[in-house]
């Protein structure tokens, strides 16, 4: 799902906790951003990172949260 601006992209990960595949909503206009926030699947908390230039995700990092 992408907005009409082409901002937001859908990204899909292996979660640290329990190894499930799930995705998230990304906002590629804020350049980079790190943020915590629950698995949709087992709720454990883990740490997003990612940088994105020209709207084109260039890293992208996810680990259990401390």
């Amino acid at each position: 799902m992408n907005d009409p601006r082409g901002a937001l992209r859908k990204h899909a990960f292996i979660c640290p906790h329990c190894g499930q595949r799930i995705s998230m909503l990304l906002d590629l206009s804020a350049g980079s951003q790190r943020y915590t926030e629950d698995c949709e699947v087992c709720c454990n908390p883990v740490e997003v990172s990612y940088r994105a230039e020209d709207g084109v995700i260039v890293s992208f990092e996810v680990r259990p949260a401390e």
